[in-house]
């Protein structure tokens, strides 16, 4: 399948970022963001400063709010917050053609239905082709051209391997996966472990705790991976381990900047002050508690985030609680 001409629904900053993969590719690329502010200054001055300043945009990136340019596409990028992601794909649906490969590029789990983006995709435009990209990735590197690896996970091969060869680039290397749970299990819940990880470090808890609670963390995410239906191989890789290390090891990443203020004694609200990107773990931190609870999933890490940001729980008692637990085989 000859891919020309890419749509991508969503333009904060990893949206702005996987639009300059697309245009390095090759691609005629069309971005839709809400924010009417970022669109006309990705017209007028190629770089979108609200959420991914410093960057010039390729000029081979169209930027609109109005969905309906979208239509035609050979593919979409679907880049929309997952708590945003299903009225963006409704908005959508009009403009949609039956078998329209759309590539899930939004990590969390939604809030109220506790469901992952790809059963969201079923629901909204069930005719679609759905695929999964995740993997260790910072939107300002990735923009730049810095050397990355992603995971495209699609049950589709042929598919999944035209959608590689349409967005790698010489700097953006993807690495093709049947199992799209597995990755989507690895993005949305490193986000939440991100949280506890920045936690560790604001409290100056020390590098054995955060060896030890990134451990802890990776097999909390397999352990609900394979409870979904999802394989232990596919979190194991770029999509769960890669995205955990790299989301859990540097301030760059929104969701440890989030722990570091709150194990700094701020508040959530302080925490979030003035950010316009969004941080998806403190959105689905609940919902992936919530998921684990009714699959029967122990996730103390994942609870504990939970609680603090919930406020039902202060960030001493929770990191006690955790050291409290009963001893038990690593394995």
């Amino acid at each position: 399948m000859t891919m020309k001409r890419a749509a991508v629904i969503g333009g904060g900053a990893w949206g702005t970022a996987l639009a300059q993969v697309a245009a390095r590719a090759g691609l005629s690329v069309c971005l839709q963001a809400r924010e009417a502010e970022a669109v006309r200054q990705i017209r007028e001055t190629r770089e979108n400063a609200m959420f991914l300043p410093g960057v010039r945009l390729d000029d081979a990136i169209a930027a609109t709010t109005d969905m309906a340019d979208l239509a035609g596409a050979d593919l979409v990028l679907a880049v929309a917050p997952a708590q945003f992601l299903r009225p963006a794909l409704a908005e959508f649906a009009p403009h949609a053609r039956p078998g329209l490969p759309v590539l899930l590029c939004s990590k969390g789990v939604e809030q109220g239905s506790l469901k992952l983006m790809t059963q969201v995709l079923a629901e909204t435009l069930p005719d679609c082709a759905p695929a999964v990209l995740s993997g260790p990735s910072f939107a300002g590197e990735v923009s730049r051209g810095l050397p990355t690896a992603v995971t495209l996970a699609c049950p589709d091969e042929a598919l999944g391997r035209d959608l590689a060869e349409a967005l790698a680039t010489p700097s953006f290397r993807p690495y093709l996966a049947g199992d799209m749970i597995g990755a989507e299990a690895g993005g949305a819940i490193k986000n939440v472990l991100a949280i506890a990880c920045g936690i560790v470090e604001g409290k100056g808890l020390g590098r054995s705790a955060h060896a030890a609670l990134i451990t802890r963390g990776f097999a909390e995410m397999t352990r609900m991976a394979v409870a979904l239906g999802g394989e232990a191989e596919t979190v194991a890789g770029l999509c769960g381990l890669g995205d955990l290390v790299l989301t859990c090891s540097s301030p760059q990443s929104r969701n440890m900047s989030v722990g570091l203020a709150l194990g700094g004694c701020q508040s959530l609200q302080e925490a979030l002050a003035g950010k316009l990107s969004v941080a998806e773990g403190v959105a689905s931190a609940p919902a992936v508690r919530d998921l684990a609870a009714s699959l029967g999933v122990e996730m103390p890490i994942c609870q504990a985030v939970a609680e603090i940001l919930a406020g039902e729980v202060g960030v001493d008692e929770a990191i006690l609680g955790l050291l409290s637990r009963p001893l038990k085989a690593e394995r």
